[in-house]
């Protein structure tokens, strides 16, 4: 059952396949506040006229900007608020573009009871195509806890 206020589902609550999804539309102010806070700076980004010249034509999406998504799924509704991540791997498997919508998306795919960790299933899609796509384990609060 899901909590409201600042708290998320118990370990206890979980089960497999369960899933939440986040989207957001990516904008160039996105891009600007990213590049600020990561330090982040590389022209193929922020500089259409550089990107031209490369084979994606211009500019695209920091990846870690598009896998960010991951994390506000994780942090605010599965598990949500009091979960710890643990690790994420991720694969970028296509481009993403200023105006694009991204959507992502987490899917319980196995529970490990003894440590009140979950195994995440953690894709980002634009439209019906995968962009992102990975696993995170995050260790989940417990009512035993």
């Amino acid at each position: 059952m899901q909590h409201t206020g600042l708290e998320g589902y118990f370990f206890e609550d979980l089960k497999l396949g369960m899933q939440a999804t986040f989207s957001r539309t990516i904008t160039d102010t996105d891009m600007r506040n990213f590049s600020g806070v990561s330090g982040d700076t590389n022209p193929m980004h922020l500089n259409e006229e550089y990107a031209a010249a490369t084979p994606f034509g211009h500019t695209i999406v920091f990846g870690m900007l598009t896998a960010s998504l991951i994390s506000a799924v994780i942090g605010t509704k599965l598990p949500g608020p009091g979960c710890i991540y643990m690790s994420q791997s991720l694969k970028f498997l296509a481009p993403v573009h200023v105006g694009d919508t991204v959507y992502a998306t987490c899917i319980v795919k196995e529970l490990f009871p003894e440590k009140k960790r979950a195994l995440l299933d953690t894709k980002c899609y634009v439209g019906e195509k995968v962009v992102v796509d990975g696993e995170a384990l995050i260790k989940v609060p417990s009512r035993s806890a």
